[in-house]
């Protein structure tokens, strides 16, 4: 598939997915002026379900970016799918670097990336520990860091639930994080660590407020 054929059928999709999602759930998105209007932004939204990638998507008509386990690739309609809405393989087992190389790619691409910083699903209202992966590619590249509280989601799915449930869930897009960039272009363990933690710390700030107006 050519790259205009793959857009247009993301943005078909992405369209129906966020219909379903204001009709479902009335999700609501605040702050999208926080988003640039062009070149490369890592997504980091906080996770409490698994129907935060869609959710997600209310965000911009933008093609984003997501990491996804090869074997989702093995078979080709379902790779096709997968690649057409943004995915891009990364190898189960593989060394971090790896999975950081495939994501500063992206971003060198110019286009938005997802990362989200908790990793697996978590629950409850706390943001814990984040990863330093968002941070490392932020202060690598230059690209801003774009923090998202998403509020009502986990009771909207939970963790193990085999059914969705039609409560309301509210976004709230905070503003850009931007690195700090050193002289010589390169990532310093405490600029890395800096950022993350400020990452933590609006993360729990959006959530709360996202909850909130989510009435979760």
């Amino acid at each position: 598939m050519n790259r205009r054929a793959s857009l247009a059928f993301y943005w078909v999709f992405r369209g129906l997915i966020v219909l379903f999602c204001r009709a479902f759930w009335r999700v609501t998105v605040e702050g999208k002026e926080h988003l640039p209007k062009s070149g490369a932004f890592i997504v980091s939204p906080i996770h409490r379900s698994n129907i935060d990638f869609a959710v997600v998507a209310a965000i911009t008509s933008r093609r984003m970016r997501y990491m996804g386990k090869d074997t989702l690739w093995k078979v080709k309609p379902a790779g096709w799918f997968f690649t057409a809405m943004g995915g891009f393989p990364v190898r189960r087992g593989t060394a971090d670097r790896e999975a950081l190389r495939r994501c500063a790619d992206v971003i060198e691409g110019g286009e938005p990336l997802v990362l989200f910083p908790e990793g697996t699903r978590q629950t409850g209202p706390l943001v814990g520990e984040v990863f330093d992966g968002a941070a490392f590619l932020a202060a690598r590249t230059g690209v801003p860091v774009i923090p998202i509280g998403v509020g009502g989601s986990e009771p909207a799915m939970p963790k193990g639930a085999k059914y969705l449930k039609p409560v309301k869930v509210h976004v709230v897009i905070g503003a850009p994080l931007h690195p700090e960039r050193s002289d010589t272009g390169k990532a310093s363990r405490r600029a890395v660590r800096e950022l993350s933690e400020r990452l933590r710390d609006e993360l729990q700030r959006l959530f709360d407020e996202a909850q909130r107006k989510a009435g979760a």
